[in-house]
């Protein structure tokens, strides 16, 4: 294969993993960094800087409070730093342990596969993917699903 040929080079990532609560190890050994490191890849379309930050309630309610005004913890918060679309993806994606795990329990879904969502979601969104309006839901789901199929996870929205 000559040099002109070669597949496209895979977008390079800088990847930072914060577990920010003691309070959760059954979270921190189902999560390792290669694992962590591919889900991240899998949803990374260019050269990427992303933090990893998996919080308690009470860090998730406080960001969204303060970044969102609104007053409850949620599932993943995604804070997208690139200025531009010729900017290296950069950002934070804080995951809120109890949230994640409540979420899926009542949606009777293994705790792994809703983090490998919430981590495709949230990376999606640091790319610029939004779910404002229908089309756009429509076509981040559609991407999420996919995404998700080649990590071995089924349709989270099924």
């Amino acid at each position: 294969m000559t040099a002109s040929m070669s597949a496209p080079a895979k977008p390079k990532l800088k990847l930072s993993v914060q577990f920010a609560t003691a309070a959760y190890p059954q979270h921190r050994a189902l999560l390792p960094r290669p694992t962590l490191t591919r889900w991240v890849k899998t949803a990374l379309f260019a050269d990427g800087e992303l933090t990893l930050r998996l919080v308690d309630a009470e860090e998730g309610r406080a960001l969204n409070r303060t970044y969102r005004g609104k007053d409850y913890a949620t599932n993943v918060l995604t804070f997208a730093y690139a200025e531009t679309e010729a900017d290296p993806v950069s950002g934070d994606i804080v995951l809120c342990c109890p949230i994640v795990e409540a979420e899926a329990l009542a949606q009777d879904k293994p705790l792994q596969a809703h983090y490998a969502h919430l981590i495709v979601h949230g990376v999606l969104h640091a790319q610029g993917y939004d779910h404002e309006d229908e089309v756009e839901a429509e076509e981040m789901e559609a991407l999420e699903t996919e995404l998700l199929a080649t990590l071995g996870f089924p349709n989270p929205y099924a």
